[in-house]
């Protein structure tokens, strides 16, 4: 069994960014918008603030306090647009109770739509034009590519089929492309026979939120298991985070998969840094990164 795990990932990733950031004569800038006090909030967005000071990346974080009014952030999301020195813009989730995050999201400079969440964006996705792309399905297909394993031809079996992972990254899965061109299934709450359908997956992707949901029994022999969910659990006393798959079980029988932490959450990560230089591209007319 081949453990998939980011770290040669993240290195390659960060080796384009600081190429590309060395001819810059600024450094790219990311504003994220935050609206409440989650401590796992809090914890990624400082996160990013540490990584993007490494490769040289500014990331400005504004915490807006939690009875602010929705105008409001809609009023700095259009100030963000016009600021030619803000190249990317993030709405940091949760969200407080009463907000509209799709008029958030939408208020936004699809050119600056970092998260690739805007209509337009996805939109683009879909099409196969070139546009700012959600950051976990990147992430899966940069791992895919990274590791060599091509979906060309193959089966592929997503659980889950939110906005935010299992509907981008199908459209992605199906671009024209070695890392593309797959016959692709997504299964959800409502599938039928579930188990039946997963152990057809030669790439089995799983991004249902529920944790240590795929068991060995739902695989086929020797298939690539993607793990895209992360879950706080508490065993025996100590909490600890877990993926949407029963490692222990599905290494057993996987002929690759991707761990929890250190898989494609790591990823992703690393990806939306990298968006924050495509959208630079994309502002500037630059071709790269495609």
């Amino acid at each position: 069994m081949i453990e998939l795990t980011a770290k040669p990932v993240i290195k390659t990733i960060n080796q384009e960014i600081l190429s590309f950031i060395s001819n810059l004569s600024f450094a790219p800038r990311l504003n994220i918008i935050r609206i409440n006090n989650d401590p796992a909030s809090e914890y990624y967005v400082t996160n990013l603030v540490k990584k993007g000071e490494k490769i040289g990346i500014n990331v400005d974080v504004i915490n807006m306090p939690l009875d602010t009014d929705e105008k409001d952030v809609l009023q700095l999301i259009r100030r963000f647009n016009d600021d030619r020195n803000v190249n990317a813009i993030m709405i940091q989730k949760p969200l407080p109770g009463g907000f509209n995050e799709d008029i958030l999201t939408g208020a936004i400079d699809p050119d600056k739509d970092v998260d690739g969440f805007h209509p337009v964006n996805m939109g683009k996705l879909l099409l196969e034009k070139d546009g700012l792309k959600p950051c976990t399905p990147l992430a899966v297909i940069e791992t895919l590519r990274h590791y060599n394993i091509t979906t060309r031809g193959k089966r592929v079996v997503i659980i889950g089929r939110s906005n935010i992972v299992g509907k981008p990254l199908a459209g992605l899965l199906l671009y024209k492309d070695l890392f593309g061109d797959a016959t692709v299934t997504i299964c959800h709450s409502r599938s039928e026979k579930l188990s039946d359908i997963t152990k057809e997956a030669d790439i089995l992707i799983a991004a249902t939120g529920k944790a240590e949901f795929v068991n060995k029994d739902m695989l086929k022999s020797n298939s690539i298991v993607i793990d895209v969910g992360i879950n706080q659990i508490v065993r025996n006393g100590k909490t600890s985070y877990v993926g949407d798959v029963d490692f222990n079980s599905c290494s057993k029988i996987a002929q690759s998969i991707t761990p929890v932490p250190g898989g494609i959450g790591t990823v992703t990560t690393a990806m939306l840094l990298k968006n924050v230089i495509k959208a630079v591209n994309i502002q500037n007319k630059v071709d790269i990164f495609d």
